[in-house]
């Protein structure tokens, strides 16, 4: 019903943003696109899955027999459920999928894949505040949200450095959140702690991890930036590094489908400075692809996986 839900919201503000802007001038622009920037941008995917998947290597134990092959099935198999579950809980199907297959116990899978999800939103989130650092149109609400993602970010770094913080955040949540989510959070919360205690053993090895990530979110902004070429329209590429990890977020919010609409609607509010509706209608289509492409590429793989997400289907709901 949520999934249902999602998709007639997402199916709303995709019906206001295209009833508002002209469809023929959004046609003529992909039309009139720069087919070599096009290409370059959508395929961009394949060396971010590539890195991704290395990392998600890295990240497992010494010792694990994990293959980058097997790596990269997985990801593309969790870019498949994200399109169809709630909150990106396909990426945390994976560390059912590497609990199953017998590279790691159930504990450590779950806070492994709980630290990628957390690397990732803090790249995504210090990239945000160093491109609204620089972004030299900020009014009252770019201020707004320069501050948020400041204090973001900053709750992000003491949740992942300091394991007290840690478990105070999560006590106080758990006594606030509502009955159901208490044990989700506690879940949570347990991996959490156990993720701590991997991750800083060794860390010369956390540095590494962080820096691809930082990394991968570099490229994954470029790419969007690379669709603004491609479409022939222009942004700087430092204030693009401020507004589309804004429409990235947008996107996050569990309002739509798969962030389509909502991350839709910041591109063109965002990037209004710098070209038309219809241009960021069809960036919005082009940051879609980014999610889309992946989850095609991983339909292959994903039957063999569903068993194993049945198995589970009442720890991930």
């Amino acid at each position: 019903m949520k999934r249902l839900l999602s998709i007639i919201v997402s199916a709303l503000i995709l019906a206001v943003i295209y009833w508002r802007i002209d469809l023929t001038a959004l046609l003529q622009v992909f039309q009139n696109c720069n087919r070599s920037w096009m290409a370059v941008s959508l395929g961009m995917v394949i060396p971010i899955t590539l890195i991704t998947a290395w990392r998600l290597q890295q990240l497992m134990p010494s010792g694990s027999q994990l293959g980058f092959a097997e790596a990269n099935q997985l990801i593309l198999a969790a870019s498949v459920l994200n399109m169809v579950l709630p909150s990106k809980m396909g990426d945390i199907a994976k560390a059912y999928f590497m609990r199953d297959r017998g590279h790691l116990n159930g504990s450590l899978a779950l806070s492994l894949v709980v630290f990628e999800k957390a690397c990732d939103m803090l790249s995504l989130l210090l990239w945000c505040a160093f491109g609204l650092v620089l972004y030299p149109q900020k009014d009252w609400l770019f201020w707004i949200m320069t501050v948020s993602v400041a204090i973001g970010l900053m709750l992000g770094v003491m949740l992942l450095s300091s394991p007290k913080f840690a478990q105070f955040f999560f006590s106080l949540a758990q006594s606030m959140a509502p009955k159901k989510l208490r044990a989700k959070l506690g879940k949570l919360s347990h991996a959490w702690g156990e993720m701590h205690e991997y991750f800083w053993r060794d860390k010369a090895h956390l540095l590494k991890i962080a820096a691809t990530s930082v990394f991968t979110w570099f490229l994954h902004l470029l790419q969007i930036w690379f669709f603004i070429l491609a479409l022939k329209a222009w942004a700087p590429f430092l204030a693009n590094l401020a507004l589309s990890p804004l429409a990235i977020l947008a996107g996050l919010l569990p309002l739509t489908f798969a962030g389509i609409g909502t991350r839709d609607a910041a591109l063109i509010a965002f990037y209004a400075p710098y070209f038309d509706a219809a241009t960021a209608a069809a960036l919005g289509v082009l940051c879609t692809s980014r999610y889309l492409l992946p989850a095609i590429g991983g339909l292959p793989f994903l039957n063999q996986y569903l068993a194993t997400l049945k198995n589970h289907r009442n720890e991930l709901s």
